[in-house]
């Protein structure tokens, strides 16, 4: 939802962060890895209970990820390499960061890690639903819980130390934002004319035969007709 409203007015603002470092020399693929070791760091801390520590290993770790398609573009190596990459360490990051946060849980109940897990789950679920829709020449973007907006919950159950509610509630949103994804590349993925063609294939199995019977019957009157007309004498 923050994602498809602000993600591209902000980049658009820190369009010329991202020249400055690429004239530095700071490549895309080095924010990446960066932003790979904040989140590394960002878990540690949480598992060891320096929460408001976390909160901004939490923004050193989105940072990197709004600002390295703006360097990539200032050096010219968008492509699909760089945005494979991206993909698959932000979802080693968002792994780091939940391991984290659920080994935190483990003092206060074994029950509260599986809550992060499952939240990391199913976060895991969106992301792929979104790579498989694409794949398939599908959009399933949006929905109520996308990483941007995990990673702002999640800064402010660090920062008030409320992550037992917050993460069910972070639960809740994120399952209906897999339903939701779901639907939407089903949708798109069944075609418009199914009930029609569905009603035709019908009509045909009702009436088809009949029709083709009639059709058989004349074929044969027509094939007879020459054969009688042959014996009458003086009819060749």
């Amino acid at each position: 939802m923050l994602d498809g409203r602000w993600r591209a007015k902000v980049e658009e603002g820190l369009e010329p962060v991202g020249k400055g470092l690429h004239s530095m020399g700071i490549t895309a693929d080095a924010l990446t890895i960066f932003g790979l070791f904040a989140a590394l760091v960002t878990g540690a801390l949480i598992a060891n209970g320096n929460l408001l520590l976390a909160v901004f290993g939490l923004i050193l770790t989105g940072l990197p990820d709004i600002l390295d398609g703006s360097v990539a573009r200032q050096s010219g190596t968008a492509g699909n390499r760089g945005a494979f990459f991206d993909s698959v360490c932000d979802r080693v990051a968002d792994g780091f960061i939940f391991v984290g946060v659920a080994w935190y849980l483990t003092a206060q109940g074994s029950d509260l890690a599986v809550l992060a897990m499952g939240v990391l789950a199913l976060s895991m679920l969106i992301s792929y639903e979104r790579a498989r829709a694409e794949s398939l020449g599908y959009s399933a973007r949006g929905g109520l819980m996308e990483r941007l907006e995990r990673t702002v919950l999640l800064g402010i159950a660090l920062a008030f130390d409320v992550l037992v509610p917050v993460l069910w509630v972070m639960l809740v949103l994120t399952a209906i934002t897999a339903v939701h994804r779901f639907v939407m590349v089903w949708r798109q993925a069944t075609p418009a004319s199914s009930g029609t063609s569905s009603k035709s294939r019908g009509d045909r199995s009702r009436g088809g035969w009949s029709r083709a019977g009639k059709s058989r019957i004349a074929r044969s009157h027509r094939a007879r007709r020459p054969r009688r007309l042959s014996r009458v004498p003086g009819r060749r």
